[in-house]
């Protein structure tokens, strides 16, 4: 999904980039004309971030490139932090790009372009949005800050050769974007099957420092608390955003289809370490919400493929199965 763009595409940027190294920083980068400042929450500044935008009337798109970082909060003990920047076009969030994760800086240079497509009359109206994280490999990634910036149909008129430099405002912790997972629930009465065919995933938590994640999907069949059976898909490796097309299979009698559900998790292998769960989303009768629906009407509709897109939630009690209770359908495995 990310769009890299060769250098001629910002004319005199060679220049620029010159004009905004450390310690040749002009101060009226810094000086905000009325209405640029965005519509951020207010809160304590954590550094600056720096940018170029411009707007391709022949393709209709915004193109962003992300120059640098000053300034950051360290997050780790060590003194620094390992910061990557996410950016949306609002209102939508769920296309969004990511630059490459930074080590041990606190000012990090990032040098990426991304393109947003965009008709010019729908410009006034949006708004882009970057958050600054702080990567962990362990757990869930800081928000550093965040920088929102308005009035983009002012920026279509000019060349996107001047850097704009904005204050990173300080940040509440936002909900976990895992991203999204699409897949099919089919069952077979009068055979017994339940064919989940796993279609694709979009916008997953980069797990590596290289901005990237090697996914694949795990489906377990539980009854009362007690994993029965797993299916795994195969690996993707280095990708946010993969694509896997593969069916996993359980048998399950009809009499007994009304008591199991199905916990489909998406995983990050590592050839090293533990393999570490991205998020997960649970089907049943008794699941929340989406999951309870794909449910019933994969059980109203017999035979036939019922297609959704599901969001990746964090691992909660749900994936507990602990539970020592004895499921009527088959001797449990060790989990």
């Amino acid at each position: 999904m990310t769009h890299q763009l060769s250098s001629p595409d910002f004319h005199g940027e060679e220049k620029s980039e010159q004009l905004t190294s450390i310690g040749q920083i002009k101060p009226e980068l810094y000086r905000l004309r009325q209405g640029d400042q965005g519509d951020g929450k207010q809160g304590d500044t954590c550094g600056k971030i720096s940018f170029l935008l411009r707007y391709a009337f022949n393709t209709e798109q915004l193109v962003v490139k992300i120059l640098k970082a000053l300034d950051l909060p360290a997050k780790d003990a060590n003194g620094f932090s390992d910061p990557y920047v996410k950016i949306y076009l609002l209102p939508d969030r769920k296309k969004k790009f990511q630059t490459k994760v930074h080590r041990k800086t606190l000012n990090p240079v990032f040098n990426e372009t991304f393109q947003f497509g965009v008709p010019l009359a729908e410009l006034h109206s949006r708004k882009l949005h970057f958050s600054i994280y702080d990567f962990d490999r362990f757990s869930r990634h800081d928000l550093i800050g965040q920088v929102v910036v308005d009035n983009l149909l002012d920026f279509s008129e000019g060349t996107g050769e001047k850097p704009v430099w904005r204050d990173i405002v300080e940040g509440t912790a936002e909900k976990a974007d895992l991203g999204e997972l699409n897949f099919s629930l089919c069952y077979l009465p009068t055979a017994g099957r339940l064919t989940i065919t796993i279609i694709k995933a979009t916008n997953l938590k980069a797990m590596d420092l290289t901005g990237f994640s090697d996914p694949y999907v795990k489906a377990s069949l539980v009854c009362e608390g007690r994993r029965l059976k797993k299916r795994k898909t195969s690996i993707k490796k280095n990708t946010l955003n993969p694509t896997y097309n593969e069916a996993l299979v359980f048998d399950i009698p009809n009499e007994n289809i009304e008591n199991v559900s199905l916990i489909i998790a998406v995983m990050d292998y590592d050839c090293i370490g533990h393999n570490e769960v991205i998020g997960m989303c649970r089907m049943g009768s008794d699941a929340d919400g989406p999951g309870r629906e794909h449910w019933t009407a994969m059980l109203a509709n017999p035979r036939k493929p019922i297609e959704h897109w599901h969001q990746l939630v964090e691992v909660d009690s749900v994936t507990a199965w602990s539970v020592c209770v004895q499921c009527p359908l088959y001797k449990p495995s060790p989990c």
